[in-house]
């Protein structure tokens, strides 16, 4: 039996920064924020467009990537269902400096501007959860630069798969990521054979087993420490 979708008001409750929320700032939340279906392929956010939402994925893949002056394509980091991001250009009030684009069939939660710096000025709890999110972000940021400068693909493809088991940034993942070779090898910079030799090697060390339609984690310390 096929769980329902979650909806958008499901969502919004099942977040981290929404349980100390009062009941008059979530009322607020709830007829504010809409939902988008971005087909995979398609843009959820263009680099250079003005930043009006905050955006979260309910369902669905994306990644946060850029293109170098010689047209090729940098990925910065994959959000999954639960994850947040936008909070850094919202808070300075400037042009996107990214693309997000949808790896496979996506729907989006987006909060507008006006609510996001409302709840900022009314809820302490919410700028704690901004405050710790952009902490987490940064840590990310830092480890994906030593990633991609000093480590060989193996190792990169395991860091690239623990990173998606941030419990502040990306709550509530399952232990089965729906992800596809094809997804993994964009996150992690490696063709799509390339970042399965990976995972095959990754599934010997026993740090994880490659189920029909995802990655089951067996190892998330492992994953987080391998080196090759």
């Amino acid at each position: 039996m096929t769980s329902q979708p979650q909806t958008l008001i499901d969502h919004l409750r099942a977040t981290i920064w929404s349980r100390a929320l009062t009941s008059a700032e979530m009322m607020r939340v709830e007829a504010d924020c809409f939902e988008q279906f971005v087909p995979k392929g398609g843009y959820v956010c263009r680099k250079g467009e003005l930043t009006e939402n905050w955006v979260g994925i309910i369902e669905g893949l994306v990644k946060i990537n850029n293109f170098s002056p010689e047209g090729k394509s940098v990925t910065f980091t994959g959000v999954p269902p639960g994850g947040w991001f936008g909070e850094g250009s919202l808070l300075k009030d400037e042009a996107r400096k990214y693309d997000v684009m949808a790896l496979r069939d996506t729907r989006v939660a987006r909060m507008p501007r006006a609510t996001f710096i409302w709840l900022l000025d009314a809820s302490l709890p919410f700028t704690r959860f901004l405050l710790m999110q952009l902490n987490e972000r940064l840590g990310q940021f830092i480890g994906q630069v030593e990633s991609d400068r000093t480590l060989d693909i193996d190792t990169r493809v395991a860091r690239c798969l623990a990173a998606m088991f941030n419990s502040h940034l990306y709550p509530g993942l399952e232990k089965v990521v729906q992800i596809s070779q094809e997804e993994i090898g964009y996150l992690s910079g490696a063709s799509r054979q390339r970042a399965n030799q990976a995972l095959q090697l990754l599934e010997k060390e026993g740090l994880l087993r490659l189920d029909y339609g995802g990655i089951r984690i067996l190892d998330l310390e492992g994953l987080r420490h391998f080196q090759a």
